[in-house]
């Protein structure tokens, strides 16, 4: 019997087979924006009696997703291009970098998808429902031992996800990569041991000088709400966020939503007696929202365009939030806008006042949410090395209270007064989220880093700040960050092409020494 003839793909096979992938990979990401701006409309404007209905809208939303993403055809494509560009198969050539990524993304998270058994996905589905009610009622009675068994659950689904995903790999690299693609475990311990290293006696040395050392209550009073969404409708402005391609309101948890990069959505809250929670959250979601507004739309609806990693997006949040709104030149902006808006309480606030204000490092600092740019990261660190150990069965979930005690008395010099202010105070881990809680510190990392190389690229750039022009800021940040979207591989990889070197724990702590150092005198 004659050996059956293999007929390698031609250039036109190839380029077919792209076109289609990226017709399907375009209608997943028009659906995805759907479902976004149902999850945006529930969060904002949906009547309370629309809850039963709009559930059935998402569920049947997300069964139309969910068969588009684990379509045998797209697999089968993928795995063509995959295996072509692997090859240097005709027409391989005819592929660019960014078409590249969108085979490399695309196929990574369609055998990630396809690896998890429908009933493992039906039980997740179910034990997030189940898991939230009960933490909910931990949370109300400060008592670990009525989530613990959900916990429990959580962890040995996450073992057999990993399992199906990729039997050969960490199990906490596998979870990690849903978030911060390209980062792996032993990474994140290289990164968070000089973190914790550099932070732990910084955090002491601050709390060694007291609570009276810097004071904010220039920034405490009383603020009328409506005012302060003025204010930050501003302050966005001058920013450089879009208000022809986006809009913003008010929710109880602030988020921001893009259903797609012209039209980008954003909320946030308000404390009436808080001047700068409503605008640091405000500028956070604009961080975020300038990210999506940047978007290259040349790629428009494939997995390029897309922001790179959880970290990446935080990254962009966090810079103009703690890199630009908590500086000094940004006081200087700032001080006549409070001045013109809230004239009796800011008339005698002077520039240095606000910067000290907006830079109280928090004492003690028991809640995540509620910390500031040097405890934060430790706050990060506890939990990331609980997930570790549940994980590798280091740690008991029974043991969770204990361990989380201890931490906290190492890490940041206070011991959580229940359950409550301690290991129940995230929602995170009911829905089953194990890898997350990295990326918010990694972010903060990510934009200090790329803040410097900014600076470094853009003469005056303090004075620009000081003066209200973030124009060129924005613009360096469009082409160097948001333009760029997923075309590299990894967060690593982009600070190399970004900033010149792969992401340095050494500059973030340097950072806060000099400045804190500077604020308390140390």
């Amino acid at each position: 019997m004659a050996a059956a003839t293999v007929v390698a793909p031609t250039s036109t096979d190839l380029k077919k087979a792209y076109d289609t992938v990226a017709a399907k990979l375009k209608e997943q990401s028009a659906l995805s924006g759907v479902a976004s701006l149902l999850d945006w409309d529930q969060m904002v404007m949906m009547p309370a009696g629309g809850s039963e209905s709009r559930g059935a809208q998402k569920s049947a939303l997300a069964g139309v997703l969910h068969d588009k993403r684990t379509d045998a055809e797209l697999g089968t494509l993928l795995r063509q291009l995959k295996e072509g560009l692997e090859a240097g198969a005709p027409g391989a050539d005819g592929l660019d970098a960014h078409a590249r990524a969108v085979v490399r993304d695309a196929y990574k998270d369609y055998a990630r998808t396809v690896a998890i058994p429908k009933a493992l996905a039906q039980r997740c589905a179910a034990l997030e429902t189940e898991a939230y009610t009960a933490w909910v009622e931990a949370r109300k009675a400060s008592d670990w031992s009525k989530f613990a068994p959900y916990l429990q659950q959580w962890v040995d689904i996450n073992l057999e996800k990993a399992k199906h995903i990729n039997p050969a790999a960490d199990p906490y690299d596998v979870l990690l990569e849903d978030f911060e693609k390209g980062m792996t475990a032993a990474r994140l311990d290289e990164i968070f041991a000089e973190v914790r290293a550099g932070l732990v006696p910084l955090i002491a040395a601050i709390k060694a000088k007291g609570a009276a050392a810097i004071s904010d209550a220039c920034v405490r009073g009383s603020f009328d709400i409506d005012t302060q969404a003025k204010l930050c409708k501003q302050v966005s402005t001058d920013l450089g966020f879009g208000f022809e391609n986006g809009r913003q309101d008010v929710s109880v948890h602030p988020f921001m939503c893009a259903p797609h990069p012209t039209d980008v959505r954003m909320t946030t809250r308000f404390k009436p007696d808080d001047v700068l929670e409503g605008l640091t959250g405000a500028i956070h979601e604009t961080g975020h929202a300038l990210y999506e507004q940047g978007r290259d739309l040349t790629h428009d609806g494939l997995p390029v365009s897309q922001a790179l990693s959880m970290g990446l997006h935080e990254s962009q949040s966090l810079l103009w939030e703690r890199m630009v709104a908590l500086s000094r030149p940004f006081a200087t902006y700032l001080v006549p806008r409070l001045k013109e808006f809230f004239p009796a309480a800011f008339s005698d606030v002077s520039a240095d006042a606000l910067y000290a204000a907006a830079n109280v490092v928090k004492d003690p600092s028991y809640i995540r949410v509620e910390s500031d740019e040097v405890t934060y990261p430790m706050h990060i660190i506890l939990r990331y090395e609980i997930e570790r150990g549940l994980l590798a069965g280091t740690i008991k979930v029974a043991d969770v209270p204990a361990v989380w005690a201890d931490k906290m008395r190492e890490y940041l010099g206070v011991t959580p007064p229940d359950d409550a202010k301690g290991c129940l105070q995230d929602m995170h881990w009911s829905a089953g989220v194990f890898g997350y809680f990295p990326t918010y510190s990694l972010g903060a990392m990510y934009a200090t880093q790329i803040y410097q190389a900014a600076a470094r690229a853009i003469p005056g750039l303090e004075g620009q700040v000081a003066a209200g022009d973030f124009k060129a800021l924005k613009a360096w940040l469009n082409e160097h960050i948001h333009k760029l979207g997923s075309l590299h591989p990894s967060g690593d990889e982009l600070m190399m092409a970004a900033t010149g070197s792969k992401l340095q724990p050494s500059i973030f702590l340097d950072y806060l020494r000099a400045k804190y150092g500077a604020l308390y005198g140390l």
